[in-house]
């Protein structure tokens, strides 16, 4: 995987952030997540969290930790899909995949300015926020908009079976 559309793989990711650093001077905004069935919730999350810089960088779990974290009906959506709709979006500069239970590797690799979660987290459970703190960056937490999960989502589909 090279870079289309926004996804790019880590290595390409890495350069691209160097030089958005170095030459443009720009600060990078991480997350990261599932993004099964993409929903109003996730873009304004997403947006909230490119005002906090200039680049938002979007790390996507792959399938296989995903049906770790949710079970075995779970992702509903393949990860290239939910690569390509996050990657449509206006606000997110670029996707990258992650094959490992949890972003750390990823995120100490990069070092960005600013780690953004959503929700009912706490800075010291975000997964790499030791590293970005160490290296002078800032954790934020955003609150949820509430009425949009995508658990909420798959069980009023449930429901109407």
């Amino acid at each position: 995987m090279n870079c289309i559309f926004g996804i790019v793989d880590q290595k390409i990711l890495k350069t691209m952030v160097l030089i958005a650093r170095k030459h443009y001077g720009e600060k990078i905004v991480m997350t990261n997540g599932i993004f099964d069935l993409l929903h109003v919730g996730h873009v304004y999350f997403l947006a909230n969290a490119k005002k906090l810089g200039d680049r938002l960088i979007v790390a996507v779990n792959c399938d296989f930790s995903t049906k770790k974290l949710k079970g075995n009906l779970r992702p509903i959506n393949g990860l290239s899909q939910r690569m390509t709709l996050l990657a449509a979006l206006r606000v997110v500069d670029w996707v990258v995949p992650f094959y490992e239970d949890n972003p750390c590797k990823l995120i100490a690799d990069l070092l960005p300015d600013v780690l953004v979660k959503g929700g009912d987290y706490q800075s010291y459970d975000i997964a790499g926020s030791k590293e970005v703190l160490a290296n002078g960056g800032e954790v934020r937490i955003l609150k949820f908009r509430h009425g949009y999960s995508t658990s909420n989502i798959i069980n009023i589909i449930q429901s109407v079976k």
